[in-house]
């Protein structure tokens, strides 16, 4: 069985068809480009073909490069790996530069036969950069299909000639939304942007047409006299869009994306050169990138280990567990969200709060933002309509019948939880799985409300629900194998990613997420200089820093969940960061929802700069530590603690960790998360690490027995967990 076929018609079209067996969508793999190889010397090697059309036997035409090929790609690469990976690069584009040229003279450009491609639906990657070297590109209209190169998304960059032909063909500006980033189109709106050439409703047959209508082949980088869109970088509009393009990329990655800095080189050299040099400045600066750690980490946590957890990695062995009525307990804008999700994904929802007035409120919640989806001709009024006619907002009880799955979203207290859970068992069938939606309380304390402990499962959505990817659940002692399928059969509906964990004091995220709040404010408290601690934070890769964080998430929820974990560890509680958030909440600085918190804002709600008067209350000390200092103790905070919830058994797959923490709370993604961050550095070298941060700052940061054990042995996370095996296991 083949990747490509090819069929020579008597019309003189020889049509080659991708379509790999037992795939819903063609990927590329490295046995697949001998085979489009030798089909295009077929036919360029027989007279009685004039022209060739490359098509896709599915609905869409591909969605890429097979990402675990390329994960493996340095690996298999030989003895020496850059070589290896250049060459087999070379390799690729001298078959694409084959389509490009199609036989033509070297010398004068004459001759060659027309080669089209026909794209039914979705091109994604190298699945854009074979249409690219051929000569015209025709698309089916439909709206569905997308139409791009996402690569920079997964950590790596266009490197099959994308980069360099999309730039000549459309100029540095055109195209730099969508290489710098990933920018999707539908049919029609890749054909106003320049990508491809036209949208017809049979891009087979027209393509056949133009194949045979003689038309002129040559692309124009292969003109004498060739100029560059907007001008190439040694022209003054072509300097300024580089300019541009290197603050744009620096302003946001903060230099920390090794790809998206690559990119640019290679567009930039590529420029100054003719084509084929430039073809292999791209694929020099690409094998940079796949030898860089930080590209293998993004795509195996980004796209490996995170499409292997969506497919159910670790779902127990139980029949499916499909959801088809939802009741949701809690009109709030968790609830609501909760409701939206679900409905929009097919589900029947039952949306229940105290008052009918909440109820609907929450109702309008779905409305509204179907409205704003209207707005943006992101769906129509029909979908919209059939959308809320999936929602009841009631606060009888009785609706709830049928329901197979409850998810309860009410007030985090333990009391009110456990009032809501009898009333609903009550109600619902013996089979229906209850899931309580909190981010803190303990699961096995809340089963204690439920007859069926084992029926009981915490289900943590992060807000906003319709907006954040992941899904945390919660195992208590007591849940049963059905119960944790039924959860995670229902993240996959509603098209979440989901992790599962043990129960324990904040779960996983918030175990991991806090101490990196905590270190921030303890920082401040020290006499760092508050912008120091926010800019070393987004200079490594965070998406927020510490105390921009604690002002999104409520300054006075940080005084609630001090107050609680004090209460329950008594006097193993580190109060350090209290003096500081007490005093802000008794200034009535609760953060962003007060218009004032570590950062001033205006009376919009627009942050300003961090807030002058917090530095009269804890004055900043003369002598400033290194950034690396200040980062490395806002790092170590986090990944020490997910190295515990693994040596505790709160986490049972290093995959669920990686994954969680740059979904969950943007830990540094261009790491792959917190096992790849510390495999990146080195088990010894964390170790030793921890001793000095401890030897400077105390035992928080002390050495983990596991981390210490893996050092000593020269294992690496993935070497020893790579597969989710049990952490006590060698």
């Amino acid at each position: 069985m083949t990747d490509f076929t090819m069929e020579k018609g008597a019309d003189g079209v020889a049509v080659i068809t991708w379509d790999v067996p037992g795939r819903s969508m063609n990927v590329m793999t490295m046995e697949a480009w001998p085979e489009l190889e030798a089909l295009v010397d077929d036919a360029l090697a027989d007279e009685a073909v004039k022209g060739i059309v490359i098509t896709s036997g599915k609905e869409t035409f591909a969605g890429g490069m097979d990402l675990n090929v390329i994960a493996k790609m340095k690996e298999s690469a030989g003895d020496d790996p850059a070589k290896g990976l250049m060459d087999g690069l070379m390799g690729a584009h001298g078959i694409l530069r084959k389509i490009e040229r199609a036989g033509m003279d070297p010398k004068t450009n004459k001759g060659g036969k027309p080669i089209a491609a026909a794209l039914p639906g979705t091109a994604l990657g190298i699945g854009l950069e074979i249409p690219l070297a051929c000569h015209r590109i025709f698309a089916a209209d439909n709206p569905k299909a997308k139409i791009g190169l996402p690569e920079i998304m997964v950590g790596i960059f266009p490197g099959m000639g994308g980069t360099t032909r999309l730039v000549r063909k459309m100029g540095a500006m055109a195209a730099s939304p969508l290489l710098l980033q990933g920018k999707l189109n539908d049919p029609k709106g890749a054909m106003k942007a320049g990508v491809i050439d036209e949208v017809v409703d049979d891009p087979l047959a027209a393509a056949k047409e133009w194949v045979l209508s003689t038309p002129s082949i040559v692309k124009p980088w292969d003109e004498k006299g060739y100029k560059m869109p907007g001008g190439a970088p040694y022209h003054p509009a072509g300097f300024m869009t580089f300019v541009g393009a290197s603050a744009m990329v620096n302003g946001n990655t903060m230099g920390v994306y090794p790809a998206a800095k690559a990119l640019l080189s290679a567009v930039y050299e590529g420029a100054l050169v003719p084509f084929d040099t430039a073809l292999k400045i791209e694929a020099r600066w690409f094998t940079n990138v796949l030898m860089n750690p930080s590209s293998t980490a993004m795509i195996r946590s980004l796209f490996i280990n995170k499409e292997a957890l969506e497919k159910g990695a670790n779902r127990p062995d139980v029949p499916d567990q499909k959801v088809k009525k939802v009741g949701v307990m809690g009109a709030g804008m968790m609830g609501a969200g909760i409701a939206l999700v679900s409905a929009q994904n097919g589900i029947e929802v039952v949306l229940i709060d105290q008052k009918q007035e909440a109820a609907d409120k929450g109702r309008a919640y779905v409305e509204s933002y179907l409205d704003k989806g209207i707005s943006r001709k992101k769906i129509t009024p029909e979908k919209k309509d059939e959308i809320l006619s999936r929602i009841t907002a009631t606060t009888e009880y009785d609706a709830l019948k049928g329901a197979d799955l409850i998810v309860e979203a009410v007030f985090e207290d333990v009391g009110v939880k456990a009032e809501v859970t009898k009333n609903v068992l009550k109600v619902v069938g013996d089979d229906c799985i209850f899931a309580t939606n909190t981010s803190t309380l303990p699961i096995t304390e809340l089963a204690k409300a439920s007859d069926t402990p084992e029926q009981f499962i915490g289900i943590h959505f992060f807000s906003p629900v319709e907006k954040m990817a992941l899904v945390e659940i919660i195992k208590g002692k007591e849940t049963g194998d059905r119960a944790v399928a039924k959860a995670l059969d229902y993240v996959r509906q509603i098209r979440k990613t989901p992790i599962v964990v043990n129960d324990a004091r904040f779960f996983y995220a918030n175990r991991c997420i806090i101490p990196y709040i905590n270190e921030g404010i303890r920082m401040v408290k020290e006499g760092v200089e508050p912008a120091l601690i926010e800019n070393a934070a987004k200079l490594v890769g965070m998406p927020l820093g510490p105390l921009q964080l604690t002002d999104e998430t409520s300054i006075d929820l940080g005084v609630k969940i001090a107050k609680a974990t004090k209460a329950a560890m008594g006097d193993a509680y580190d109060d350090t960061t209290d003096e500081v958030l007490f005093w802000m909440a008794d200034e009535g600085r609760l953060g962003r929802k007060s218009n004032a918190g570590f950062y001033a804002y205006d009376d919009k709600g627009k942050r300003q700069g961090l807030w002058d008067g917090l530095s009269e209350k804890f004055p900043v000390a003369e002598e400033q530590p290194e950034l690396t200092e200040v980062q490395h103790r806002l790092l170590f905070a986090q990944v020490l603690e997910a190295v515990r919830a693994l040596e505790d058994g709160v986490l049972m797959d290093i995959r669920e960790g990686d994954v969680g923490a740059i979904l969950g709370w943007g830990f540094a993604p261009w790491s792959g998360g917190p096992f790849s961050w510390l495999d990146m550095l080195g088990a010894e070298y964390a170790a030793e690490r921890c001793d000095s941060l401890t030897d400077a700052h105390g035992e928080r940061f002390a050495c983990p027995a596991l981390l210490r054990e893996m050092a000593e042995k020269g294992q690496s996370f993935y070497g020893r967990f790579g597969t989710g095996v049990d952490s006590k296991a060698a």
